[in-house]
């Protein structure tokens, strides 16, 4: 095989990243933009020692999963991955995804109960991180990266976020263009306007404005009167500061110019503040429906206690507490501050939530001899570390539910857990990102 030839393939699989595969010549090529029963005329554009890329060159018949897109940019911006599939297959992959990473890499065989689809395929995100850039004709522009680069698609109409984002962007960069606020160049490391942040509540429409900024003098006040104007739902506006030669988007300085700290919002029934940096799903409706599971496969009794490790402002554990007592850890201050404040919102009183590393938190009730009778732990991508899953081991809750975003270290760490003690009874995956290849996974194990 050769870089430059044209061959013909059939579609036979899909990669966690959302590539089609097929096989050609006995290698495994992979081409972005294809479905599974596509058979294409392809051209080879990277060739390795055992397998290959290649970009799509024609359909020649296409596959009965495959659907029109919906979207001006999907091929340019990173996002999505699946929006020429219909959402029945985009399901199946996902579920598929879950099951191969448990085997494979957890070497666990699960009883996985059927996916949970979403209802919503569209403006379902309550969050958007915005990159800003500069076009060629000087003007400031935002959207998306384009995949595997830094390079900003100028996009405001993105199909998974509210409409209103759109306007409050058109807004914003109007203002910043009629103002010369310049964009933060990654190159020059000059600039001042890096992101463009914006979060709104799902049942109470309130909405967060954050602009990432290397320095804080500027005079944004009369932006923040035009947006307080137009938007009655923008209830702050944030500049936080970013200095940093870094891909990390929020730095951990915050200067509130509008509004309070947070904004609000109800999920489960509950009352929840919000601030910049306090992890939220962004898919409310259907976390509700995560949490419903969580909460069935934790199955509290009257007397049971609930830590929930990597709480952030406390949604899982308050839903699924009722009057258990109930510890929270998390390592994020502001998260652990809302959590607090939450919990006197819903008038949860036997709830108490610590600022610290999981792990590290973890043992230390241990040392202080408290043994939950079950653990909810909803880490970040990367997983548990160590000696979280040491110290969920030594506490020998009855129950552990393990929810992830990130289903291959989901496996890795249920694999430790079942090599110390549990076992697996259950699991589900939950789409909660239609259209993207993430999909999160929810996990009973029991002592």
């Amino acid at each position: 095989m050769k870089k430059n030839e044209i061959c013909e393939i059939t579609i036979t699989g899909v990669t966690n990243e959302g590539n089609g595969v097929g096989r050609y010549e006995n290698m495994a090529v992979f081409v972005p933009f294809t479905a599974v029963g596509d058979i294409i005329e392809c051209k080879i554009v990277k060739v390795k020692k055992s397998y290959a890329y290649g970009i799509v060159n024609k359909i020649l018949k296409p596959s009965d999963k495959r659907c029109e897109s919906n979207c001006d940019v999907f091929k340019k911006c990173g996002g999505c991955a699946f929006c020429h599939f219909d959402y029945e297959e985009e399901l199946r992959v996902k579920q598929d995804f879950v099951k191969a990473s448990f085997e494979r890499i957890g070497k666990l065989q699960v009883d996985w109960e059927e996916i949970l689809g979403a209802e919503k395929l569209t403006g379902y995100r309550n969050k958007a991180m915005y990159p800003v850039g500069t076009n060629e004709k000087g003007e400031l522009v935002c959207g998306f990266y384009s995949r595997r680069s830094h390079r900003v698609v100028e996009y405001l109409d993105c199909n998974l976020q509210p409409a209103v984002f759109k306007k409050i962007l058109e807004r914003i960069l109007f203002w910043c263009n009629e103002n010369k606020i310049t964009a933060y160049d990654e190159i020059t490391r000059k600039g001042l306007l890096r992101h463009i942040y914006l979060r709104k509540g799902e049942y109470s429409g309130e909405i967060m404005v954050c602009l990432v900024v290397t320095e804080t003098t500027c005079d944004f006040s009369q932006l923040v009167k035009l947006l307080a104007e137009e938007f009655s739902d923008v209830k702050n506006v944030v500049l936080n500061l970013n200095k940093e030669n870094t891909n990390v988007i929020l730095g951990n300085e915050f200067k509130t110019i509008y509004g309070e700290d947070f904004i609000t919002d109800n999920m489960c029934g509950k009352t929840f503040r919000i601030s910049p940096l306090s992890f939220y799903q962004v898919n409310t409706k259907q976390a509700e429906k995560l949490y419903e599971i969580a909460k069935d496969y934790a199955d509290l009794k009257e007397d049971e206690s609930l830590l929930d490790l990597y709480c952030g402002v406390g949604t899982i554990g308050l839903s699924v507490c009722g009057n258990n007592k109930l510890v929270g850890v998390e390592i994020i201050p502001q998260a652990i501050e809302n959590a607090k404040t939450n919990a006197k919102l819903n008038n949860k009183e036997n709830a108490e939530f610590i600022c610290g590393d999981a792990g590290e938190i973890a043992d230390m009730l241990l040392k202080r001899g408290e043994s939950p009778d079950v653990i909810i732990a909803d880490p970040a991508r990367k997983g548990c570390d160590n000696l979280s899953l040491e110290s969920m081991v030594r506490m020998s809750p009855e129950r552990i539910v393990m929810i992830s975003c990130n289903h291959a270290t989901a496996a890795r760490d249920c694999a430790y857990l079942c090599e110390n003690g549990y076992k697996i009874i259950k699991g589900r995956a939950v789409d909660l990102f239609p259209r993207t290849t993430h999909v999160e996974c929810v996990v009973l194990l029991e002592k």
